[in-house]
């Protein structure tokens, strides 16, 4: 492990794999919470006693909020009303700490969908970056599943475990993360024909699809996210030429939101437009051969450089520097630390009154 990074391997565990139940209730010293403003602007703060949250229209001390239930609406200093909600898993993931650009809701939930991705499922994701995948599918696969995570590096990792460690109170021990590449690392920690799904989030994905293969039961099911369209061919022909896939189905999500207000009703002026493709295939069992479809032959030849002139570098996209990465890294875990603070101190309440009370009369 990097020296600079935090060290979020220490993080509590959850037992079994033990589900997590969002905070209900009142609100709690180390909760987080959403702030929607007078002019709809969301703030997303981790409640601290004595802090104050400092606005340009004035001051709401986090001592309002803790303590009032769940969708109340606090004053601030200047007058103005806040209506405070705890955030939802798809408010949390567009505000946590990142380093790596995340997979948007609307394609995660796309991803839970198309692969199938059932409580009790053996997934493999490769590609984990700031975790919030990770998060939608721990969420799918219940208690009785298991996630296997690879990253190739230790920054994205150690922000990933800070996020879920952040979400769900502790890291659940039904997840794994291996630093590392896919196709060195995957045959090592999984049986052959034992894995129901596999998630490819990387910039390459038609370098694993042979390891996914090998790691997929019959009928498992591999989904890549790509972002680019030379990436969305040459993943679909790196699967068809394997011959190990059924015909790979491609896709995008676009989603628009709309104004309804009594009959003022149009779309919306934006909306989150291309993000990324997905693409699907199922795998074969050994020694089957997939029927041949009839298509039209298609110009599917390509060099290393021309896919090479369509990768993020090449276009002039920007990565976030390893002082970034850490510096986010470090937010991560201390974050996860404090919700890990409030859930032990709530328990260890809630255990105080038990033994006070054990008939459950106080009277």
């Amino acid at each position: 492990m990097n020296a600079d990074l935090p060290d979020t391997t220490g993080l509590p565990h959850t037992t079994g794999g033990t589900p997590h139940t969002p905070p209900r209730g009142s609100f709690r010293a180390g909760d987080r919470v959403q702030l929607t403003g007078p002019k709809g602007k969301l703030t997303t703060l981790s409640l601290e006693p004595g802090v104050i949250y400092h606005t340009h229209r004035g001051m709401l001390a986090h001592d309002d909020v803790i303590g009032q239930p769940d969708g109340s609406v606090i004053t601030a200093s200047s007058g103005d009303e806040y209506l405070a909600l705890r955030p939802l898993l798809n408010d949390y993931v567009m505000s946590m700490p990142r380093g790596a650009a995340i997979v948007y809701p609307k394609d995660a939930a796309q991803i839970v969908a198309f692969a199938d991705v059932f409580p009790g499922a053996r997934v493999v994701e490769a590609g984990v970056g700031s975790g919030a995948l990770s998060l939608w599918l721990l969420r799918a696969i219940g208690p009785t599943g298991r996630l296997q995570s690879f990253e190739r590096r230790d920054e994205f990792a150690e922000i990933a475990r800070g996020n879920v460690g952040t979400f769900l109170g502790a890291v659940p021990d039904n997840w794994s993360v291996t630093v590392g590449d896919l196709v060195e690392e995957l045959p090592g920690a999984t049986e052959p024909q034992s894995v129901d799904r596999v998630v490819l989030d990387m910039l390459a994905p038609w370098e694993c699809v042979d390891a996914a293969a090998d790691a997929l039961v019959p009928g498992g099911l591999i989904v890549c996210y790509v972002a680019t369209v030379t990436q969305l061919s040459r993943t679909a022909e790196a699967l068809r030429d394997t011959g190990r896939f059924t015909d790979p189905q491609s896709s995008e999500t676009l989603v628009r939101t709309w104004h309804v207000e009594g009959l003022a009703v149009r779309p919306d002026h934006r909306m989150v437009g291309h993000t990324g493709f997905l693409v699907t295939a199922r795998c074969l069992a050994d020694g089957v051969v997939l029927p041949n479809l009839k298509r039209r032959a298609g110009k599917a030849e390509f060099s290393d450089e021309d896919v090479e002139a369509w990768t993020p570098g090449a276009v002039g996209e920007r990565s976030a520097s390893d002082k970034k990465l850490r510096k986010v890294a470090r937010q991560a875990a201390a974050q996860a630390r404090k919700v890990a603070a409030a859930e032990a101190a709530d328990a260890a309440g809630a255990g105080a009154m038990d033994a006070s009370d054990p008939d459950g009369d106080d009277r």
